[in-house]
């Protein structure tokens, strides 16, 4: 009887090792990636409203997910103009991203000051500084899907349109 003799244990390490240092490679450069077109939207179209930038970094058919409804590409940059003018000087900083697998969360802080109308709003002429955050489904290259919520109460009353108490 032939007895099955194991590989040294030495060996499974050996073998094992490219394939996991390759799997984190592959994962952390995926990862990176979601992060930097994560960014990218944020600094360009988000704060500086660089809208043509769109087509570029969101796929065709995007959703964003509401609370109560759902909406397209279209849509979503139509309300976001509607804040630049409502706020005119608005930037909106990534203060922190995190990703894992397709997702890239974003922690944000916007200010701006209220001198225009848009979403709802009349121009008050306060200043405003809200934090929200993001969640991306980045697929492909392309934004695909977003969850979002930022505080609005707090926003509503720095610019004096609801009492502070």
């Amino acid at each position: 009887m032939n007895p099955i003799k194991k590989p040294p244990r030495i060996a499974t390490g050996v073998y094992l090792a490219p394939l996991l240092i390759a799997g984190q490679l592959f994962g952390s450069t995926l990862q990176q990636q979601n992060k930097v077109i994560a960014k990218r939207a944020f600094e360009e179209i988000l704060s500086r409203g660089r809208f043509e930038l769109a087509e570029q970094l969101y796929a065709k058919d995007f959703v964003n997910h509401g609370v109560h409804s759902n909406a397209s590409l279209e849509e979503d940059q139509r309300a976001l103009k509607d804040w630049h003018a409502a706020f005119p000087d608005l930037v909106i900083v990534p203060e922190k991203l995190m990703a894992e697998d397709d997702l890239v969360t974003i922690y944000w802080i916007a200010r701006g000051t209220n001198t225009g109308t848009g979403n709802g709003l009349p121009a008050t002429g306060k200043k405003a500084e809200v934090a929200g955050i993001t969640i991306w489904r980045i697929i492909d290259g392309k934004i695909k899907e977003e969850w979002s919520a930022f505080d609005q109460l707090s926003m509503m009353r720095q610019l004096e349109l609801i009492p502070a108490n």
